[in-house]
C-alpha cells in the first residue's frame, strides 16, 4: 500500500502488523497532518457481527477527547476492508520502556496519574477498555503517557491479545497475534492473559474495575519489572489470577514506597468490592503519593484522613443565573475561610476544591479522593434582597449528616450565616473554640452588605490574572469603598491591584503611589487582618524597602499561617534581594498550601536553578508543570500558565513543546510586559538570543521591574554576556 493514497490518505510507511491487523503512517493531504491507518485483518472484516462491534466501539472511543488518549479521527474501508484513522505518534510503547527493568519512582507517579486520569474520562462514558497491558500504553518522546485502542478490545471476542510490538521508524505501534481458539470463543474471555482480571478469565460480564485490575497488573511490572501472574501456560496463568496473590512488590525491589505497594495490592484484590471502585479515586491516590514523594514525606501505608478535617464544595446555585456565580464563588470562599479560622479544623483551600466546582460529585465521592472526614455542600439562591442557603456536612466513612440546616434570610444577613455555619459545624464536630476564633469568626468584614456585593465581583475578576481584569478589580473595590470606607479588605485589594499593575504591566509612580496609600489605609483601618499586611508588604517591597516589607509579611504569616500570598509575596522579595536559599523555603511552603497552584512551584525551581541544585529544580519543573497542565484544563487560555509551562517544559527537555506554549500565550497578548518577559526566558533557554532581547527589549519599555528580577534570573544567562542585554540592563 505504501505510495498508495486511500480516501485523502497517502500512505507512507508500514508501521507493524499483527493478529488485530496492520499499521501504517500516512499523510492527511486534507489537513497536512501525519495519521496512523490500521487495517482490520481479512477474517474480522468478513464477520458482519464483528464489523459492526467494531465500528459502534470506535464511534464511542472517538469521542473520548483527551490528552492521555490516543485520538480516533475516523473510520473508513477500502477494498472491502475497513480501517481506522488515529492519532500518529512518536514513541515506544510501555513493554518497551521495561523491558525487565523497574521503573523509577517519579516516572511511575507521573505516567500513572495521566492513565488514570484517561481511565477515569473513558468510564464516565460508559467506555471499558478490556485490554489494558504495557503493549497498549504509549509514552511519547515528550513524556506524555496514552492509552491505545481504546474501544476495540472486544474484536478480541473472537481471538486472544497476546501483546507484541514491532518498530519502525523510531515508531513502535502495538499489535496482537491470534490465540487458541478453546480460549476465545464468543462471550468467554477477553484481554491479554496476563493482564486480565478474575472476572475476565472466569468469562463473566466486565465493569470499570476490571480495567483497574489490568491496570493494577501493569503498575506491578512497572514497579518490579516482572510480570504479576507469571506462567508457561494459560491454564498456569489463570491458576495465579484466580487464588493467587503476587510476590509482594517491595520484595523484589525495596525502593518501591509503601504507599505504592499499598495500591499494587489495593488493584489487585480479586474480590470486586474490596478492589478500588474508580479510576477518578486511584487517580486522586496517585497524585497523594507523587505530592508526598515530591516533598520527601513518607506517609504510612494505612494512612488515615484527619479526624477533623473538612473539604467544602462550592454551594450549587439554584438561580440559574450565570451572572449571580461570583456571588456563589465569593460565599463559598468566604465560608472556607472562616473554618480556617479554627485552629483544630484542617480545611482544604480554595485551590483544591475549584476542580469540584459544577461538577456532578457526592460529597462522599468527594471525602475518599481527598482524604477528608468531613464534606461540606449545599446550594444558594438570590432573589432580589432575598436569600436562601442550604447546607449539610457530610461524614465520609459512614456517608451519613452530621448537621444540616436551611437559612431563609435578608441579604443583609450573609455574614451572620457564614458566621453560624462556621460555629455549627464545629459544634458537630466537638471543637471547642477559643474566644479569639470566636471573635474572629463573629467579625464581619463590612456593615454593608452592598459593598460586600461590589467586593465580592471585584474578586472575581482579580482572579483572572489579566491586565484588563485588575482594571475592572479595582474598580469595583472602589465602589466598595465609596459604600463603606472603612471596608479594609477592600482597600487592600485596590492596593494588590496597584501592584499587580505595576509589576506585570506598567511601572509608573502613580501606580506605585497608589499602591502605597491603599495598603497603608487598609493596615489602619484593621491592623488584624492579614491580607492587609500582606498588600502592605507587597507594595513597600516594589520600592526596594526590603527590611520593612519583610517585617510585614512575618505579621502576616503571624496572624495567619496558613496565608499562601505572605509566603509567595515573601519569597519574591527574598528572591530579587538574591536571597536564593530564603526564597526557595518561602515558596516551598507556598507549594505546600496550596498544592494544585503551578506558579510557586515553577518559582521554586528557579531558585533552585541559580543555586545550581539541578535535581531537585527537575522535582520543582515536574510539579509546577503537572499543575499548570492541569489548570489549562480549566482555563485554556491563561497566558500564564502557558509561559510559565513553558520554562518547566523547556528545563525538562520538552523543547518543541516550551516553544509551542511560550508562542500560544504570546499570541494572547503580544504587548503584555508580563508575557514579553517571561517568553524572552523561554527564548533564551533554547538559544534564540535575538529573539529572546527582542522580547526584553518590548518587556521592558513598561515593565521597569523586570529589571530587578533579571538581575538573578537563571533562565537569561544565555544573553548575559550580550551587548545589547547589557544595555538593556545599565539604561
Amino acid at each position: 500500500m505504501i505510495g498508495q493514497t486511500i480516501s485523502h490518505y497517502r500512505v507512507v510507511e508500514k508501521l507493524g502488523g499483527g493478529g488485530m491487523g496492520v499499521v501504517y503512517r500516512a499523510v492527511d493531504t486534507r489537513l497536512d497532518r501525519s495519521v496512523a491507518l490500521k487495517f482490520l485483518p481479512d477474517d474480522s472484516s468478513k464477520d458482519r457481527q464483528a464489523l459492526e462491534r467494531f465500528q459502534r466501539e470506535a464511534r464511542a472511543a472517538s469521542t473520548l477527547n483527551h490528552p492521555h488518549i490516543c485520538t480516533i479521527y475516523d473510520i473508513d474501508e477500502h477494498g472491502g476492508h475497513p480501517f481506522i484513522v488515529m492519532e500518529y505518534m512518536e514513541g515506544v510503547t510501555l513493554k518497551h520502556r521495561i523491558e525487565g527493568r523497574p521503573m523509577e519512582t517519579d516516572e511511575i507517579l507521573e505516567f500513572c496519574v495521566q492513565i488514570a486520569d484517561a481511565l477515569a474520562a473513558a468510564h464516565a462514558r460508559g467506555i471499558i477498555h478490556r485490554d489494558i497491558k504495557p503493549a497498549n500504553l504509549f509514552i511519547t518522546r515528550g513524556g506524555t503517557a496514552k492509552i491505545l485502542d481504546f474501544g476495540l478490545a472486544k474484536m478480541a471476542s473472537n481471538r486472544q491479545a497476546v501483546g507484541e510490538t514491532v518498530g519502525v521508524s523510531g515508531q513502535v505501534t502495538t499489535t496482537v497475534a491470534a490465540a487458541p481458539e478453546d480460549l476465545t470463543s464468543p462471550g468467554s474471555t477477553l484481554g491479554t492473559v496476563a493482564y486480565m482480571s478474575p472476572e475476565q478469565a472466569r468469562g463473566r460480564e466486565v465493569d470499570p474495575r476490571s480495567d483497574l485490575f489490568s491496570f493494577g497488573a501493569v503498575l506491578y511490572e512497572m514497579s518490579t519489572g516482572h510480570l504479576a501472574f507469571p506462567g508457561e501456560t494459560s491454564a498456569v496463568i489463570f491458576e495465579a489470577i484466580l487464588n493467587r496473590a503476587p510476590i509482594p512488590a517491595r520484595r523484589l525491589n525495596s525502593r518501591v514506597p509503601a504507599g505504592l505497594e499499598k495500591i499494587i495490592n489495593n488493584l489487585l484484590e480479586k474480590d470486586l468490592q474490596a478492589r478500588c471502585q474508580t479510576a477518578t479515586k486511584l487517580r486522586t491516590d496517585f497524585q497523594q503519593l507523587r505530592r508526598d514523594h515530591d516533598s520527601g514525606r513518607a506517609p504510612a501505608a494505612s494512612e488515615a484522613p484527619a479526624g477533623k478535617s473538612v473539604a467544602v464544595l462550592y454551594f450549587e446555585n439554584l438561580s440559574g443565573a450565570k451572572e449571580d456565580e461570583y456571588f456563589r464563588d465569593g460565599m463559598t470562599e468566604d465560608v472556607i475561610t472562616e473554618l480556617s479560622k479554627i485552629g483544630q479544623l484542617h480545611v482544604f483551600p480554595r485551590a483544591e476544591m475549584l476542580a469540584y466546582r459544577d461538577k456532578p460529585v457526592t460529597a462522599p465521592q468527594v471525602g475518599q479522593e481527598l482524604n477528608a472526614a468531613f464534606v461540606l455542600g449545599g446550594s444558594l439562591r438570590r432573589a432580589g434582597n432575598r436569600l436562601r442557603i442550604t447546607a449539610q456536612l457530610v461524614e465520609t466513612r459512614t456517608r451519613h449528616s452530621v448537621w444540616a440546616e436551611r437559612y431563609d434570610r435578608q441579604m443583609e444577613d450573609v455574614f451572620a450565616i457564614q458566621d453560624e455555619i462556621a460555629q455549627s459545624i464545629a459544634a458537630a464536630l466537638k471543637v471547642m473554640l477559643t474566644e479569639s476564633e470566636k471573635q474572629a469568626i463573629a467579625k464581619a468584614p463590612t456593615a454593608d452588605v452592598k459593598a460586600y456585593d461590589f467586593y465580592l465581583r471585584g474578586r472575581q475578576f482579580f482572579y483572572q490574572f489579566r491586565r484588563r481584569g485588575y482594571d475592572f478589580a479595582r474598580q469595583l473595590f472602589s465602589r466598595a469603598i465609596e459604600l463603606d470606607p472603612g471596608y479594609a479588605r477592600a482597600f487592600a485589594g485596590v492596593a494588590d491591584c496597584y501592584s499587580y499593575l505595576y509589576m506585570y504591566w506598567e511601572a509608573s509612580e502613580e501606580n506605585l503611589k497608589a499602591a502605597d496609600d491603599a495598603s497603608q489605609k487598609a493596615l489602619l483601618l484593621d491592623p488584624d487582618l492579614a491580607e492587609a499586611h500582606v498588600s502592605r508588604g507587597l507594595a513597600i517591597s516594589l520600592s526596594k524597602r526590603y527590611e520593612e516589607s519583610e517585617r510585614e509579611f512575618e505579621i502576616a504569616l503571624n496572624l495567619d499561617p496558613k496565608l499562601y500570598e505572605a509566603f509567595y509575596f515573601y519569597a519574591r522579595a527574598c528572591f530579587q534581594q538574591g536571597k536564593l536559599e530564603r526564597a526557595g523555603e518561602l515558596f516551598e511552603n507556598a507549594a505546600k498550601l496550596k498544592p494544585e497552584d503551578y506558579q510557586a512551584p515553577s518559582m521554586l525551581a528557579l531558585a533552585l536553578d541559580a543555586q545550581g541544585r539541578v535535581a531537585e529544580a527537575t522535582g520543582a519543573h515536574r510539579r509546577a508543570l503537572r499543575a499548570a497542565e492541569k489548570h489549562l484544563e480549566l482555563h485554556p487560555d491563561d497566558a500564564r500558565a502557558l509561559y510559565l509551562g513553558a520554562t518547566d517544559l523547556c528545563q525538562l527537555g520538552e523543547r518543541a513543546r516550551s516553544l509551542d506554549w511560550a508562542r500560544r500565550a504570546l499570541a494572547i497578548d503580544p504587548e503584555d510586559c508580563g508575557i514579553l518577559y517571561n517568553v524572552a526566558c523561554v527564548y533564551s533557554l533554547q538559544g534564540l538570543i535575538d529573539e529572546s532581547i527582542d522580547c526584553l527589549e518590548k518587556s521592558l519599555q513598561h515593565g521597569f521591574w523586570y529589571k530587578r528580577w533579571a538581575q538573578h534570573d537563571s533562565d537569561l544567562d544565555a544573553v548575559r554576556t550580550h551587548p545589547r542585554f547589557q544595555a538593556l540592563m545599565n539604561s
